[in-house]
Parts: C-alpha cells; sequence; structure tokens
C-alpha cells in the first residue's frame, strides 16, 4: 500500500480511529493486525518473511538476555556466558542476513562468477531466473539486528512480549522505507499510553501534506524529466544530462524526505514520535556533513554497529580512511546489487578522505610557517570567525556539486550503464538548451515547469529554516487558525492540481522501496 494512493487515505484514518478507541493493552494488538494488512498489501506471502525474522531475532534477544541474567545470578561463568552471547548472536546474524542476501545479492553474485569464469574460460552457471525483492526487508531486518546488537551489549533488556516486539519491527508508518529506528526510542513509545491529543492531529496531518507535497508535486513531476533523459541519453546529451542530474539530486531527496515525513506524520498522530531522516542536508558544505544530514538513521545504524566496532577513528589515521571506506563501500552494497552502487558509496568515502588530507596539509604547513617565522610573525590560534557569505555559497555549491556527481552512479546502477551516461554528457556542448526553451520538450510543458522550480524554490525556505534549527511545522501551528488553514489548503490544493495522477505515473512508487 503506497502513502500516496486513495487506499492509504482510507486506511490511516480508519486505523488512528480504532486506536484511540481501544483501550491500552488492546492498542498495540490493533497496530500489529493493521501493520501486517498494510504489508500484505504487496505480497502477502512475504509477510511469512517478516513473521521469520521477527521470531528469530525475539527468540535470540531472550536468550541473550538470559544468558546475562545467569551471569549476574552466579549460574554462569561468565567466560561461558560471553561465549554463548556470542555464538547466538552470529548465527541469528548470519541467518537473517542470509535472508538478505539470498533476495537481493544472489542474481548479482552469479553475474560476478560467470564474469569470472568467462576469464577462465569455464562454463557459465545458469541465472535465469528472477527473483522478486520483498518491499523493506534491508530496512527491517537492520532495525531487528540493531535491537538484537542492543541487548547483547546489555544497552537494554530484551521485549518479553512477542506481540509487542512484532509491532516494533513492523510498525506500518516506518516499515518499508524506515526511518531505521532504534529500539530506545520506538519500543518505549509502544509500551507508553497515548492519549488523543488535537496538536498531534494538526502536527501530523501538516506533514503528510507536506510529505506528499514534496513527493508528488516535486520528485514525481521531476521524475518525467529524469526517466526521459537518462533513459536515452543518446537521444538527449550534453547539457539535457546534466540537468536531468540536477533534477534528480531534487527527486531523490524530495522522494525519501517525502516518505519521511509521511511516515512521521502518520505515527505522530497515534502520538508516536519518529526520527527525522533528513536535516538540510543540500545545505551542508561538506560531504561529511552532508551524510550527517541525510538518512540519519541509516547513517547512525553504520556509525554505531559497524564504523565503531571496526574501530573508527581511534586506531590512527590509517585504520580511519579504511574503516570509511568499509562503511561506505557496504552502504553502497546496501542500496543495490550493482558495481555502480558500490563505487558510489566508495566515491563518498574518498571525497571524506580527500577532505581531511586536505585538512591535514593545512595543519602541517601552518605549524611550519610557525616553526620558520619569529615569534612576532608567527599565526596564533585565533577563535573561528564566520566565513563571508561568498565561502559559504561556494562550499554550499560544491558540495552540492559534489553529490550529484555522485548521484550518477546512483541512479545508473550499473558502473558501465553511469560512464556511459557520462560519455554521452561530455560529447557535445549544447548550453544553448538552457536558453531556447528545448528544455521543455522531455516531457514537462512550460507551465508545469514553473509551478516544478516554484515547488523547489519553497522546499529550499523550509529547508534554510531547518538548517538554522527552526521547525516550520511549529512555526506554522504557532500562528493563528486562520494562517494555518490557508496553509493546509494551499499544500492540498496544489497536490491536487499539480500533483502527478493517471496511468502514467502509477509505477512512480517511492525510490527507496527497492532497498
Amino acid at each position: 500500500m503506497l502513502f500516496n494512493t486513495a487506499r492509504y487515505v482510507l486506511f490511516l484514518p480508519a486505523t488512528v480511529l480504532f486506536y484511540y478507541l481501544l483501550p491500552f493493552k488492546f492498542r498495540y494488538i490493533w497496530l500489529l493486525a493493521a501493520s501486517y494488512y498494510f504489508y500484505m498489501q504487496w505480497n502477502p506471502w512475504y509477510s511469512l518473511l517478516l513473521f521469520t525474522c521477527t521470531l528469530t531475532t525475539w527468540t535470540a534477544g531472550m536468550l541473550l538476555s538470559g544468558f546475562h541474567t545467569q551471569e549476574q545470578a552466579g549460574r554462569l561463568a561468565p567466560e561461558t556466558g560471553l561465549k554463548l552471547r556470542r555464538l547466538f548472536l552470529t548465527l541469528c546474524i548470519l541467518f537473517n542476513l542470509g535472508i538478505l542476501a539470498f533476495f537481493k545479492y544472489v542474481p548479482f553474485g552469479l553475474q560476478c562468477l560467470n564474469r569470472l569464469f568467462a576469464l577462465l574460460r569455464l562454463p557459465a552457471l545458469a541465472c535465469d531466473f528472477h527473483i522478486t525483492l520483498p518491499v523493506g526487508i534491508s530496512f527491517f531486518i537492520l532495525q531487528s539486528l540493531g535491537y538484537l546488537i542492543d541487548i547483547y551489549r546489555n544497552d537494554i533488556q530484551a521485549e518479553k512480549n512477542v506481540l509487542r516486539y512484532a509491532l516494533f519491527v513492523s510498525f506500518f508508518p516506518q516499515l518499508v522505507a524506515g526511518p531505521i529506528e532504534r529500539s530506545q526510542n520506538l519500543l518505549t513509545q509502544l509500551q507508553t499510553p497515548h492519549r488523543l491529543r488535537f496538536a498531534n492531529l494538526k502536527k501530523g496531518g501538516l506533514l503528510i501534506l507536506y510529505g506528499l507535497f514534496l513527493k508528488m508535486v516535486i520528485a514525481d513531476r521531476a521524475a518525467v524529466l529524469v526517466n526521459t533523459v537518462l533513459g536515452d541519453t543518446a537521444s538527449w546529451p550534453g547539457f539535457y544530462i546534466v540537468i536531468a542530474l540536477l533534477f534528480f539530486s531534487v527527486q531523490i531527496y524530495c522522494d525519501f524526505h517525502g516518505y519521511s515525513t509521511i511516515a512521521r506524520g502518520s505515527a505522530l498522530m497515534m502520538g508516536i514520535h519518529l526520527l527525522d531522516n533528513f536535516n538540510a542536508p543540500y545545505f551542508s558544505r561538506s560531504v561529511k556533513e552532508f551524510w550527517q544530514r541525510w538518512h540519519l538513521s541509516l547513517s547512525g545504524w553504520f556509525r554505531d554497529y559497524l564504523y565503531i566496532p571496526l574501530g573508527g577513528n581511534r586506531k590512527g589515521p590509517i585504520r580511519k580512511e579504511s574503516n570509511l571506506l568499509t562503511v561506505f563501500a557496504v552502504s553502497g552494497l546496501w542500496h543495490g546489487a550493482s558495481l555502480g552502487f558500490i563505487f558510489w558509496g566508495i566515491f563518498n568515502a574518498l571525497c571524506q578522505i580527500a577532505a581531511d588530507l586536505r585538512e591535514e596539509v593545512a595543519k602541517r604547513r601552518l605549524a611550519l610557517w610557525n616553526r620558520i617565522l619569529p615569534q612576532s610573525l608567527q599565526m596564533k590560534n585565533r577563535p573561528a570567525q564566520i566565513p563571508p557569505f561568498g565561502r559559504i555559497l561556494y562550499k554550499t555549491c560544491f558540495t552540492f556539486l559534489l553529490v550529484t556527481c555522485g548521484w550518477l552512479f546512483f541512479r545508473a546502477g550499473g558502473f558501465l550503464k553511469a560512464l556511459q551516461i557520462l560519455r554521452d554528457m561530455l560529447r557535445i556542448n549544447n548550453w544553448t538548451v538552457l536558453l531556447d526553451g528545448s528544455l521543455y520538450a522531455p516531457g514537462i510543458p512550460r507551465n508545469y515547469m514553473r509551478i516544478l522550480l516554484l515547488s523547489i524554490l519553497a522546499l529550499f525556505v523550509v529547508d534554510y529554516h531547518k538548517y538554522q534549527g527552526r521547525d516550520v511545522a511549529d512555526l506554522v501551528l504557532g500562528q493563528g487558525w486562520m494562517f494555518q488553514c490557508c496553509i493546509g489548503c494551499i499544500l492540498l490544493f496544489t497536490i491536487l492540481l499539480y500533483g502527478c495522477y493517471g496511468t502514467l505515473y502509477d509505477t512512480n512508487q517511492f525510490i527507496y522501496f527497492q532497498f
């Protein structure tokens, strides 16, 4: 069930209504049933996969917690308990990652093996089959494994109620594309009674409208140009591709940010606060800052459960950079089974490594000058001053262009396909298409292009306030009721008048559903 469908418009109010009508002790059962119904709309059989992941991680969590309790009571030697906890943690992680690998990476692995066999002049393996990727499998498996690792570290206690834990794994607003919630946040809230509050309904509704605006007015409209140009770069070379890549940067942000915003709004209507997955990432002044603001739940997951266990930045600069490369390569592979996604991850890591090296060179150069110059001429350590506007603008634009270059490999999927797009982009200098109206040819008429650009401007204003630490939703709701109604009506009518509808757009599901 997609957020941007009439079915969800009926499903959400009914779910919220019965949620508040039922006694608290039955609410989590109702939400669990609603979440499984929501997930089964894609493929009922894959709900068994969700149930398997839930049951295995809950059982392993109970075992880990039991071993720790026996250690504290003195009924189990600490060494034996540690070995048992490591054993069951490893088995459960391997089992669930094995499920993920089967559905997501078997075709890719067979293709890589066949390429190797071709070099060795060996017969190829049969790979003429198709495995349908279960929606959201990467998200709910990572969320479950994060819960399990937290128990192993003794950061949390295991949830004894298997149904409540099943709701934590399958909670429908964030089930298929995140945010990847931690048990300390979501599981705790599922155990807490929530009263019906009109303020939550208002803010939740406003977030849902804004999320639909991002998805249907900006992302889906930009997708028309992006799909047309990047689907046939030979017919649309040069600056058509440049513009398409810039629009794809907007598309993927509004698509994923739109989903996360709708998920937050849907959960807030039931009094549950989900993590805000994006914090104005395109205002970042470095690639490192970008990844501190983009897909925060995934970045935090890889930081806490992979980067830090690998050693983080505690074991010297070389180990730090190798850990960074490993984490981003795994992140790229998590996004998709192709060399293009892996290179996209490595590209982002290399950008950060290059920035760290540049900073280190600048420090050493300063130290060298301070040793050479007389005491009176040495450069003192002064408090950092606010950079001038021009320097801020340069850093922001440069970071945006670097990130957009990385999106080329993300959008292409395959490494060779990305190189082909790059070649078609550079083979002709047709900058005049920016001025002669040719940009309307790939599918967005002039009037709709104006609406799209105005909508992007509105996104820019909202994100600027967010970058400054202000919550625009709270700012709107802090005004009078007439202003609130005007903003809500503007969003609603913009979605209805300029959102993408009809058979042409039926396949425009959220991009991150495929991960």
